[in-house]
C-alpha cells in the first residue's frame, strides 16, 4: 500500500473510533449539595442520568425535575415547601426520589397540593426510603405509567379535621404501578385509587384515617398482604372488576372491613376481617368468589344488598359475630358447598345443628337471618336461650311454617369445625 493510501486508511480508522465513541453514553455524575447550599441550581445543572446527593440538614423552597436523574438524601436531608405548593414537582420521566424528609406542601385542596406530583408523562417514576409528613396530598400521581412507590412514611395533617386532609397517595389514570411496603396514617384516605389498572398493592399499613383505600374503576389489580386499621372503613372496592384482594388484614373499624359495591369477576381470599362495626359489606356484586376468609368478632358479619347474587362464598369461618349475616333480598342465597365442591361449606359459630355421621359437616342446613336471628338482632337478651328447647321448637317452626321465615342465605352442608385455629387472637380488636 502506498503513503497515500496508508494515510487514508489511518483517517478512516480514526473517524471510525471516534464515531464509536461518540456513540457511547458518557458516564453518570454524582453531584453533592452541601449544607446551606442551594439544592435547585444544583438540579438545573445535572445532566440526564446524574446523581444530585443532599447533605443532612434542611433546605427551604421547592424542587422542580425537568430531566431523568436521581435525588438522592445522605442521612435524611428535610425538605420544606413553605406551605405554598408541591414541594417536589416531578416533570421527567425514570427520575428516581430516595432517603428525603418531604414536607409542608401548600393546604389548597383545589390545587391538590402535594409533598411530591408526579405530574402526566413523568413515566417510571421511583419514590422510596422517603418521609413525606404535613403535606395537604404526600404523592399524586396522575397519568405515569410504571411507577414504584416503596417503603415510605407518610403522614398527613393530622390536626385537622378530616375533610380537609388530602390523601395519602392518589393514583389516577395510571398502569403498572407498584405501591409496596408504605405506611400511611392521618390522611382522608390512604390509598386513593381511581382509574388505574394493572397495579400491585401489597404490605402497606393504612391506619387513622377515613378509608384505608378507596378504590374505584380500576381493573386487574391485585391486593394484597395489606394491614388497614382503626380507619372508618378498612377497604372500599366500588366499580370494579378482575380484582385479586387475598392475604389482608383489616380490623378495628369502625364501619367496614372490606366494601364490595358494583363488583365483578373478583377474587377475596385468605384475608383476616375481624373487630369491625361490619366485615364484609356487599352490594351489587355478582361473579365474585370469596373464601377462606376469617371473618370473626364484629357486629354484623356480612351486611348482604342489592342482588348480590351469582357468587361464591365458600370455605369461610364466621366465628363470635354479633350477627352473622344481614341479608335484604326476595330470594333465598345459597353459599357453601355445591354439588362439585360438597366439602365447600362454611363454618359458622351460630350453627345449632349436629354431624351425627361425624363427617366434619352438619346434618342440617344453616339459615342465616331465620327466625331467631332477626329476634336477637331486636332482643339481645335472647342470645342467653339459644341453647334452649323453646328456641330449637322455634327454628323447627320456622322451618315447617314459611310464613315465618323471611329470605337469607342457606348453607345446605356447613362445617362444624374452623380452619383457622388462631381465630380467638383476633377478639377484641375493635375501633376505640
Amino acid at each position: 500500500m502506498t503513503r497515500a493510501g496508508q494515510g487514508r486508511a489511518a483517517r478512516w480508522l480514526a473517524a471510525t473510533l471516534l464515531g464509536c465513541a461518540l456513540g457511547l453514553p458518557a458516564a453518570a455524575a454524582t453531584w453533592r449539595v452541601q449544607a446551606g447550599q442551594a439544592i435547585q441550581p444544583v438540579i438545573d445543572a445535572a445532566a440526564a442520568g446524574d446523581v444530585v446527593e443532599i447533605a443532612r440538614g434542611r433546605y427551604d423552597g421547592a424542587l422542580r425535575i425537568t430531566r431523568p436523574l436521581t435525588l438522592r438524601g445522605i442521612d435524611r436531608p428535610t425538605i420544606r415547601g413553605g406551605q405554598q405548593a408541591d414541594t417536589v414537582r416531578v416533570a421527567s420521566p425514570d427520575v428516581t426520589i430516595e432517603g428525603l424528609i418531604v414536607r409542608d406542601s401548600g393546604h389548597d385542596l383545589q390545587r391538590q397540593h402535594a409533598g411530591i406530583y408526579i405530574q402526566p408523562g413523568s413515566h417510571r417514576a421511583v419514590v422510596r426510603d422517603c418521609d413525606l409528613t404535613y403535606n395537604l396530598f404526600g404523592l399524586w400521581i396522575e397519568k405515569a405509567q410504571d411507577v414504584r412507590i416503596e417503603r415510605n412514611r407518610i403522614t398527613g395533617l393530622r390536626d385537622v379535621n378530616s375533610p380537609q386532609r388530602g390523601n395519602g397517595i392518589q393514583l389516577y389514570d395510571t398502569r403498572g404501578a407498584r405501591i409496596i411496603g408504605n405506611d400511611i396514617s392521618f390522611v382522608r384516605d390512604a390509598l386513593y385509587v381511581d382509574v388505574s389498572h394493572d397495579a400491585v398493592f401489597r404490605g402497606n399499613r393504612l391506619h387513622h384515617s377515613r378509608y384505608g383505600t378507596h378504590y374505584m374503576n380500576s381493573y386487574r389489580n391485585l391486593w394484597e398482604d395489606n394491614d388497614s386499621y382503626l380507619n372508618r372503613g378498612g377497604l372500599a372496592l366500588m366499580e370494579v372488576r378482575d380484582n385479586i384482594v387475598r392475604r389482608n388484614r383489616t380490623w378495628g373499624n369502625s364501619d367496614h372491613g372490606i366494601m364490595l359495591r358494583t363488583v365483578q369477576d373478583t377474587v377475596v381470599e385468605d384475608n383476616v376481617v375481624a373487630g369491625n362495626a361490619r366485615g364484609f359489606f356487599i352490594y351489587d356484586v355478582e361473579y365474585a368468589t370469596l373464601q377462606r376468609n376469617l371473618v370473626v368478632d364484629n357486629g354484623i358479619g356480612v351486611h348482604l344488598a342489592a342482588g348480590s347474587t351469582r357468587n361464591r362464598v365458600e370455605s369461610n369461618d364466621f366465628i363470635a359475630n354479633r350477627e352473622s349475616v344481614r341479608y335484604v333480598g326476595s330470594r333465598d342465597e345459597a353459599w357453601g358447598a355445591r354439588a362439585d365442591a360438597p366439602q365447600a361449606g362454611n363454618h359458622w359459630s351460630a350453627y345449632r345443628g349436629w354431624d351425627r355421621n361425624a363427617d366434619g359437616r352438619g346434618d342440617i342446613p344453616y339459615e342465616a337471618n331465620d327466625l331467631m336471628d332477626r329476634l336477637q338482632v331486636r332482643h339481645p337478651v335472647t342470645a342467653l336461650l339459644l341453647g334452649s328447647p323453646a328456641v330449637h321448637t322455634l327454628r323447627l317452626a320456622a322451618q315447617q311454617f314459611p310464613v315465618l321465615r323471611a329470605p337469607g342465605v342457606i348453607d345446605a352442608a356447613p362445617r362444624m369445625h374452623p380452619t383457622h385455629t388462631d381465630w380467638s387472637t383476633w377478639l377484641g380488636r375493635h375501633f376505640h
